[in-house]
């Protein structure tokens, strides 16, 4: 009997949680970036982020943007 490989048994060649925090890390550093920008302006960096409009914190407005942007992603 043959054995045949099957893509979607297949063993990933990194775990999803590191991906995922990969991709949360990397998305927490380009929004705060962009939101610090905004900060130090005076500008309303809060409508620029998805998921941060009723958040008061710029850390908590930051994470609420990745959370945002990472459910898009799925």
């Amino acid at each position: 009997m043959a054995q045949t490989h099957n893509a979607l048994h297949a063993t990933p060649s990194m775990p999803e949680s590191r991906k995922d925090l990969l991709i949360f890390g990397l998305s927490f550093i380009v929004f705060f970036l962009i939101a610090l920008a905004g900060q130090t302006l005076g500008r309303p960096w809060r409508e620029w982020l998805p998921g941060a409009e009723g958040v008061g914190s710029l850390f908590g407005g930051v994470k609420a943007a990745v959370y945002t942007f990472m459910s898009h992603l799925i």
